[in-house]
């Protein structure tokens, strides 16, 4: 899919397959074009050009789209409740229109006040209500975008849980976060976006497995850069007799590498998340 607003890009030719029952991490910054995607997903805007199809349907027709959204929870990144509303008036609301049998289950999760008038409610309150409103109907797909924002961490676990038992009974959960902790907690999969444009397309472990290892050596002597680099070095920061670079070679190259010098402490790690992010946009 592509949409274009004028000379802005929002999307650049995002192509994806979202696989029944699994959670989908799609990560990104603000202002990479995370919540466009969701809006053509969900037939709110139309793109520019390409399509996609969403339970079988063709975002393109509006007759199919709305059959199977029946089917969809969509949890947005802002909430556009009624906030002259109470939390059991909402609720009642989304019932009528789509039904409510995991209400009461939800309920006794999340758990928001649902007597007060929304406009009460603090932003935490107001995800929890969204949670409740997104799976209530027990939908095939769940859009979230932004889940986490404004809970606390107890509740962050909670539905982090709850999502993860959510996939095990089937569901498929397309999972929008900037936060790069819990998309690597909860997804199967990820795509990373940056500048409307998808720069990268797996599943967690291999994507952290390609991203190469996380080394930390440190050196009897200080070292000659020049000469001490190889090509599979990246990210390399030289300090006195100390090396930190990502390495994404053949280990057993580096540990051959290694014994030409002396080596006072060594330390290798997987890396994580936010590694492979700063790879794809930098440090800023």
């Amino acid at each position: 899919m592509t949409k274009r607003y004028g000379e802005t890009v929002a999307n650049d030719d995002v192509s994806f397959a979202v696989e029944t029952g699994e959670i989908f991490g799609y990560l990104g910054p603000n202002g990479a074009g995370k919540t466009t995607t969701i809006r053509l997903l969900l037939g709110l805007i139309k793109p520019t050009s390409g399509t996609a199809e969403v339970l079988g349907a063709d975002i393109r027709d509006r007759r199919a789209l709305t059959e199977v959204k029946a089917d969809i929870g969509y949890l947005p990144d802002t909430l556009g409740f009624d906030d002259r509303l109470t939390g059991n008036e909402a609720l009642d609301h989304f019932a009528r229109m789509r039904g409510d049998e995991r209400r009461e289950e939800l309920l006794e999760l999340f758990h928001p006040p649902l007597e007060k008038p929304i406009e009460t409610y603090s932003s935490g309150n107001r995800r929890m209500l969204g949670i409740v409103q997104a799976f209530m109907h027990d939908p095939d797909l769940v859009i979230m975008d932004e889940p986490t924002s404004g809970l606390d961490p107890l509740k962050q676990d909670r539905l982090h849980k709850f999502l993860e038992e959510e996939r095990d009974a089937g569901t498929t959960v397309f999972f929008s976060s900037h936060v790069l902790s819990e998309v690597q907690r909860v997804c199967d999969r990820v795509g990373i976006i940056r500048d409307g444009e998808l720069v990268a397309l797996e599943d967690i472990e291999s994507l952290l497995e390609r991203s190469g290892k996380q080394v930390w050596v440190h050196l009897a002597e200080p070292v000659d850069e020049a000469e001490f680099l190889t090509d599979q070095m990246i990210d390399v920061e030289v300090v006195d007799n100390s090396v930190q670079f990502t390495y994404t070679g053949d280990y057993n190259a580096l540990l051959e590498h290694l014994v030409r010098y002396d080596v006072q402490n060594l330390d290798i790690a997987n890396p994580q998340l936010d590694d492979v992010f700063k790879h794809y946009y930098g440090e800023g």
